[in-house]
């Protein structure tokens, strides 16, 4: 199933970075879920709907790194956007290398996410999962 609206799936353990996010997103009217690490997101009944991840690079238990190389040994394609309060060279270079449309450092500009974002759903119109 697509959705008309996309569906946004924010993945991080700090509330306010994701009700931020959130506030940002639903205010430019895409649909919007939120999870405080990769596991929960893992197990969300609409993983097929979803049309780009936004997550943390540094969660407990699994990564936001860990995070993306289950979703493709899963078969996903869906787009991922970093975002991290802990930046640098070789993490930024293996989260690009992985297949991720972008990587910010939090703080980050809205408008720098939204960027990103119409990039990722530009690049995956033919849905997430191959």
């Amino acid at each position: 199933m697509v959705l008309s609206t996309p569906l946004i799936s924010v993945v991080d353990d700090d509330a306010s970075v994701r009700a931020a996010t959130e506030n940002l997103l639903k205010s430019r009217g895409y649909i919007v879920q939120t999870f405080t690490s990769a596991e929960d997101f893992l197990r969300s009944p609409r993983l097929n709907e979803t049309s780009c991840v936004i997550t943390d690079v540094q969660m407990p238990v699994m990564s936001g790194l860990d995070l993306l190389a289950e979703m493709r040994t899963r078969g996903y394609r869906v787009p991922f956007i970093f975002i991290t309060a802990f930046p640098n060279d070789r993490v930024r270079a293996s989260a690009l290398s992985a297949g991720a449309i972008g990587f910010l450092a939090k703080p980050f500009a809205g408008h720098a996410l939204i960027e990103h974002l119409d990039a990722a759903l530009k690049e995956n119109r033919n849905g997430g999962r191959t």
